[in-house]
Order: C-alpha cells, then structure tokens, then sequence
C-alpha cells in the first residue's frame, strides 16, 4: 500500500472525500516514518488534514504508529510533553513543577523540541533535569535521577523530520499534536499544555481511544502545561479512562504576563506549586504540603 491511497482518502473533494479511520491513521504515518513515502504525498496528506481538521482517530492513529517506532522509556509515572515554540512565555517554571513531582517519588519523562527557541533546554541545569539523547538512555537517567528529558530530534528522527515539515509547508500540520501524544513511555498519566484551546478536547478524545487512564490537557504558558496563578483555568482530559473536565479558580491577585520577566518571588513560587498541583491531581495523588490551594 502506497500513502497516495490515503492522500486519495482525504482528497477526492466534496460528498466523497472522509476522515481516515484509526486503522488508516496508523497505516498512514507507518509510510510517513519509513522513509519510503513520496515526499509530494507526505505534503499533500499533511496540508489536506490542516485544512479539514484533523480528528481523534486519526491523532490515536498516528500517535500509536509513532510509539511504535520507537523502544519504550521503562519505569514513567508521568508523562510530560513539552513543544511549544516559547513565543508568548517567559523562564520555564514548569520544570521546577516537574522536579517537585519526581521528587515526591513519581517518575517523569519530559520529552520536546521547542524550534528555534532554546529557552526550556538552558533552563534544564538549573532545575536539576537531565538531558538524553534516546529512549535507552531516558530509562538509565529516569531509575537514577526519577526524572529526564527527552530530546525528540534524536530519540526519534523520523517523527522529527516530519515536524521540522512545518519549515517547508509554512504551516503547522497534526504532527505537533501527534508529538504532544507520542507518550514514549506508555505512562497511563500525562499533563499537556496547548496554545490553542480547541485542541484540548481533540487530545482529550484521542487518548481515550489510546486506552489512557489520566489526562490533563490546559491552555497553560506559552502553550506548555504550566499554570497561570492569576487565572481561572478550564482542564479538559480523563479521568479513569473516562472524559473529564473541570474549572479551577485563580491562586493569586497578581495578573502579569508569565512573559515578563521576574526572579523567583511569590509570583513565581505559585507558578510552580500549582502546576505542580495539576500534575499531583493527575496522578490521583495530594498536593505537596504547604502547597497553593
């Protein structure tokens, strides 16, 4: 079978072109990844989702084929995407959050790439995280350290190659949602952030196909999963592998912009204690004492 099947698929134009079914996702980006499908082909497919809208099937589809490709991070908790492009954010005080997290004994693999902007890899040193370069290094960091992140660019350079497309299209395709999903460690818990509040539903859904337990998808900083203490917050996932939603309140008086720059004050330590605080809700476990309610 040839990608150009499924470019026919989502291609034929109005009252005979459809959605791929889940089946068809997971066959479709198994080509994409090979490397043996017609680079035009990749492109069409890619842009003819982009303008349709991609659906949960597909995303589980070719989230599931992605995983695939690759070995498994052995012994994660939690798992913790991390690619937004860092445009509208400032420090990442989210990878404080994920090392209070790792620290209270719940393993996390954070795994990314974020474009040009390298603002959540130099900030790695100072929040004690590690960097590997593959998934079997991932599984030594995380049993030494409980916590490691991920570089996607050479843990899986076939996904990769697809993201980076975004250079030669000019637009953003499903594989930034897909990588968001790529869940390398088969952790049955993920928190994810996303720029675009109608994807939180759409990841949602494609984790419940995916036979997730526990999700916490929010419009955080930056389009990472990282709380704003001076705003309420809609989150949207599952629960029990059941649909979930919930309205948190606002943890502070304080409205700045995470984008601003500050030193770590009260603004910033809520910040991290209720991102943190997310994460624990994830897992089905408390809140760190002393932490923001």
């Amino acid at each position: 079978m040839t990608l150009a099947i499924h470019v026919r698929t989502l291609g034929r134009g109005p009252g005979r072109s459809r959605s791929l079914t889940q089946e068809e996702a997971e066959d479709a980006m198994r080509l994409m990844l090979s490397g043996d499908a017609a680079p035009q082909a990749v492109g069409a497919l890619l842009m003819l989702m982009r303008m349709k809208g991609e659906t949960a099937e597909e995303i589980a589809g070719f989230a599931h084929a992605a995983q695939s490709a690759m070995p498994e991070v052995a012994g994660v908790a939690l798992d913790w995407p991390s690619y937004a492009a860092g445009r509208t954010r400032g420090a990442p005080w989210f990878l404080n959050a994920a090392r209070q997290v790792a620290d209270a004994g719940h393993p996390v693999l954070l795994h990314g790439w974020n474009g040009g902007d390298d603002t959540v890899r130099a900030g790695l040193p100072a929040a004690g995280i590690a960097m590997a370069n593959t998934a079997d290094q991932a599984t030594e960091v995380l049993a030494r350290d409980g916590i490691v992140y991920m570089a996607l660019e050479t843990a899986h350079p076939a996904l990769y190659a697809l993201l980076r497309l975004r250079a030669v299209l000019g637009l953003r395709s499903c594989i930034n949602t897909v990588c968001r999903m790529l869940n390398p460690g088969r952790a049955t818990a993920s928190v994810q952030g996303v720029f675009h509040p109608s994807y939180r539903l759409l990841q949602a859904d494609a984790a419940q196909l995916l036979g997730w337990r526990s999700l916490t998808v929010i419009k955080g900083g930056g389009g990472e999963f990282e709380r704003h203490p001076g705003k309420d917050i809609a989150a949207f996932g599952l629960r029990n592998g059941q649909p979930w939603q919930q309205a948190f309140p606002a943890l502070s008086d304080e409205t700045r912009r995470l984008k601003e720059d500050a030193t770590d004050g009260d603004f910033e330590s809520a910040i991290v204690a209720g991102t943190a605080d997310l994460a624990f809700e994830t897992l089905g476990q408390p809140p760190l004492a002393g932490a923001a309610e």
